[in-house]
């Protein structure tokens, strides 16, 4: 018999969807339940339906871990007048509520079902635990989107192993877990620390990677409330678009979880597209080439392996130009990729952003970001294959450690990306729609789209599409 009270609380969460949504929901529930649903009686139907542990795993696009972690949160749902915990099956209100509250809830709402997650058992849950679920997660997000091909010019044969990244970002995240009294366990110390639910509903309210994540696993791995019309930025801009990369037989410096980290420290406008602008394995290992292939591009991002497989870089928030003074502004940031993910952001201490020199006589010559000459935060010599990277103990502009192994390295491969839609400077010059034919341009102009409108021109480089 159902009561009252269920009934409410299920109408209620089912009431977060749209109507088109509910019928998605609905429609996967019937699958996983191994039943097709009858017209008739829906609430009498409501509570025969149930689904299984098996009927989840037997759906490829989800990493069995995590399949067991989505169960054993749909499984703590309560429900009034049934005795929880005791029926292995997954009740339909169960199921929806599981989604309403992940999907579309607050952190008070999602923290239940997380700590569920993370460990079957009520009470605090150690760090161990919480690493754990926070690498089954990555790893699952980068699986489905693989599964579902939505890597976007991107995949597990031109980018670096993800094991390793999938290990540093979840480390990256777990440093923002910290105790009620304001201090951040770390390194062993975290792994054996007890962490109660307000602890990581904090965490999960500060640290938005962890809802996106769960948003992505759900909707891709279920293949459920997928449209574009209810997923905001964060998801749709999860992974930038590659371009450049296709046929190349090239292995970025990057692997897919730092790439989704570094992108989400852009600004939100480049977040869409990187194109591989100059690599050290394609161009060759010279200064003028890199040079040659990176001014006036737009902004960038670099990402330099020193001999020790330290990997770290920056982002330029201007197009490079060769002068001898130095440039951008204060979005650029410092990152370190491996052995540990990190962003490094603008401290105010000084403008010393980003310097590209070249050819002078009393200025250095070389790429360099923060810190100040000879002092570099990231530096490559124009005699190319030499670099340093000076932080004592922190790179005054960005408060970044240093990010080579040792502080005067060698280099063994670059990469510079553009990120973002190529600036028009760029394109002048190459005929476009606009310049052969005005008539187009005039109609552009009357509809308040002046020729500066970015995206009307494609410039010619992008003759292949990655995707």
């Amino acid at each position: 018999k159902m009561g009252n009270a269920e009934s409410n609380a299920y109408h209620n969460h089912l009431s977060r969807f749209l109507p088109e949504e509910q019928t998605d929901i609905d429609g996967l529930f019937d699958t996983l339940s191994g039943s097709s649903g009858s017209a008739g009686g829906k609430n009498a139907k409501v509570t025969k339906k149930t689904m299984t542990l098996a009927a989840l795993q037997a759906r490829q696009s989800i990493i069995q871990q995590m399949t067991v972690r989505l169960y054993n949160g749909m499984k703590s749902i309560d429900l009034p007048g049934k005795s929880s915990g005791l029926s292995e099956q997954i009740a339909k209100e169960q199921f929806v509520i599981f989604m309403s509250d992940l999907l579309k809830g607050n952190a008070d709402e999602k923290i239940t079902i997380i700590m569920r997650m993370i460990s079957k058992t009520e009470g605090p849950v150690k760090g161990k635990q919480i690493q754990e679920f926070t690498e089954d997660l990555i790893m699952s997000v980068v699986h489905v989107l693989n599964y579902r091909k939505e890597l976007k010019g991107w995949n597990l044969e031109n980018t670096r192993d993800s094991a390793s990244g999938v290990k540093a970002l979840a480390s990256q995240l777990l440093s923002e877990l910290k105790l009620a009294d304001g201090t951040k366990p770390v390194g062993p110390q975290l792994l054996e620390t007890s962490f109660d639910s307000s602890v990581i509903e904090d965490w999960v309210f500060r640290v938005p990677q962890v809802s996106v994540f769960l948003s992505v696993v759900i909707r891709q791995g279920l293949h459920v409330l997928h449209s574009v019309s209810d997923q905001t930025n964060d998801t749709l801009n999860l992974v930038p678009r590659c371009k450049g990369m296709k046929g190349r037989g090239l292995v970025s410096l990057f692997d897919i979880p730092s790439i989704i980290y570094i992108n989400s420290h852009l600004p939100a406008e480049l977040q869409h597209k990187w194109q591989l602008l100059f690599s050290s394995r394609l161009h060759g290992e010279s200064f003028s080439q890199l040079c040659g292939h990176i001014v006036n591009k737009g902004p960038c991002i670099v990402i330099l392996k020193d001999l020790d497989g330290f990997l770290f870089g920056g982002f330029a928030s201007h197009s490079w130009e060769v002068k001898p003074k130095f440039q951008g502004d204060n979005r650029c940031f410092l990152f370190s990729v491996s052995p540990s993910l990190a962003v490094y952001t603008y401290t105010g201490y000084n403008d010393h952003f980003m310097y590209l020199n070249n050819g002078q006589q009393t200025m250095p010559n070389g790429l360099g970001m923060g810190g100040q000459h000879g002092y570099f935060g990231l530096w490559i010599d124009s005699d190319y294959g030499k670099g340093h990277s000076k932080a004592k103990p922190r790179c005054t502009t960005y408060n970044s450690p240093q990010l080579s192994a040792k502080e005067d390295f060698t280099l063994d491969a670059m990469e510079v990306w553009a990120v973002g839609d190529v600036p028009e400077s760029v394109t002048k010059g190459k005929k476009s729609i606009l310049d052969v034919d005005p008539e187009a341009q005039a109609l552009l102009e009357m509809a308040g789209k002046s020729r500066q409108s970015e995206g009307l021109r494609e410039p010619i480089e992008e003759d292949e599409d990655d995707e």
